[in-house]
């Protein structure tokens, strides 16, 4: 599927005392990211919940930080999705540093659908999918 970019500001509450970024922020941009991923898609965490009792759990995720980010650095997080199964989306993801596309840290994020109920694994709505209504395949 194509790339999605959302931009974020480094604010100094997301650093260390040495105006570094703190590591487990990244995974806070990741997620924003996947979050407006789903709002640029149309659909609204909240209302899947609400309208469909679903809902999106993190299963799995490696990542690699290769640089740091600082204290009022615009970055762009990319995401892609590049495996859609049954009721799993895989996306890799990059936080980079704005405009220069400078690779900060890089992950694979294995996500879950699942039933707000009982916690079960529960198939990907077509809907969601786009026109593809099944698996992405490849990038």
């Amino acid at each position: 599927m194509d790339k999605f970019v959302w931009p974020v500001r480094v604010y100094y509450e997301d650093t260390d005392s040495g105006g570094v970024v703190y590591y487990a922020n990244y995974l806070k941009f990741m997620e924003r990211a996947r979050t407006e991923w789903l709002r640029a898609h149309g659909f609204e965490q909240d209302a899947l919940l609400r309208d469909q009792r679903l809902m999106f759990a993190v299963r799995s995720l490696s990542i690699d930080y290769q640089q740091p980010a600082h204290f009022n650095d615009l970055l762009a997080v990319v995401s892609r999705v590049v495996e859609a199964r049954g009721a799993t989306l895989v996306f890799e993801q990059t936080v980079e540093r704005d405009p220069s596309a400078q690779v900060l840290c890089a992950a694979r994020v294995r996500v879950a659908c699942i039933d707000a109920q009982t916690f079960r694994a529960r198939r990907i709505p077509r809907e969601l999918l786009g026109e593809r209504g099944g698996d992405v395949g490849d990038p």
